[in-house]
């Protein structure tokens, strides 16, 4: 079967420096990956130069189909991509932002016509903002906002949808109710892929796990294979507890030496 997303041997180096190397990933249609790894290990690097928005060696592949033999609206025809910080225009309503998305349907200076209006009702109504669709999206709490900017990806009815940190800034309510939002994406074939800080978040809701370090792969797989206690130690520098509950999510807990441990570190160190 072909898969959604390929990605071989792709390297992306700017300004004489290598951000990404010999990086090669597969996502099947319906399947949600995600993108792990310490600060400038390359993950937002890496979905922008699957859309494009950064020059890369190699080849990648959305259902078969060469990137490079797709023009840049055929491209945004079958992937959607949320940055971390989408510009939006001060003062835009929420439905005008959402039919953004619909760009890649339309010719040169044309405007959205019935369908477009209908396709962005829809998934405003999908995801439960037909009441905002007349607020502007600055006065939208955290959570709606991403929502609407979801929404907008949405809109594009592309089959693949990238998202870079989508929880960023977000409380624990709302990230996890744009967790469960994409989560249930793919009941409807969606494939999704989004880069993750959180590693309790990434042990919890993605299929599977794509680690990497210093712009390389160092590990994929299943979330409890993936996050492993050595692991997260070498490339995080930080010591941990990793728990698997019953469900088989992951959960990840910092590994604080306790008052003895402490106590006796002090002596060591004020006791010559």
């Amino acid at each position: 079967m072909t898969a959604a997303l390929a990605v071989r041997d792709l390297r992306v180096e700017v300004d004489d420096r290598v951000l990404l190397e010999r990086v090669d990933l597969e996502v099947d249609a319906g399947e949600w990956l995600a993108v792990i790894g310490p600060n400038g290990a390359g993950k937002s690097t890496l979905l922008r130069a699957i859309v494009g928005a950064v020059r890369s060696t190699g080849a990648i592949e959305l259902d078969g189909v060469a990137t490079r033999d797709l023009t840049s609206r055929a491209r945004a025809r079958r992937v959607a991509w949320v940055p971390q910080s989408p510009t939006i225009p001060p003062g835009m309503r929420v439905l005008d932002y959402v039919l953004l998305g619909r760009t890649p349907y339309l010719h040169p200076l044309a405007s959205e016509g019935p369908a477009d209006l209908a396709a962005a009702e829809r998934v405003l109504d999908e995801l439960d903002m037909s009441d905002l669709a007349d607020r502007t999206v600055a006065t939208l709490s955290g959570g709606e906002r991403q929502r609407a900017i979801i929404a907008r990806a949405l809109v594009q009815e592309s089959p693949l949808l990238l998202l870079d940190e989508p929880t960023t800034a977000l409380d624990l309510g709302h990230q996890q109710e744009v967790l469960e939002l994409l989560d249930g994406l793919r009941s409807r074939r969606r494939t999704v892929v989004t880069t993750m800080h959180d590693l309790n978040m990434a042990g919890q809701y993605p299929d599977r796990l794509v680690m990497l370090a210093s712009g390389r792969v160092a590990a994929e797989g299943l979330p409890r294979e993936v996050l492993t206690v050595d692991r997260v130690a070498e490339l995080y520098h930080a010591a941990v507890h990793v728990h698997i509950t019953p469900s088989g999510s992951v959960v990840v807990l910092p590994d604080r030496p306790g008052p003895e441990s402490a106590s006796e570190q002090n002596g060591d160190r004020h006791g010559d």
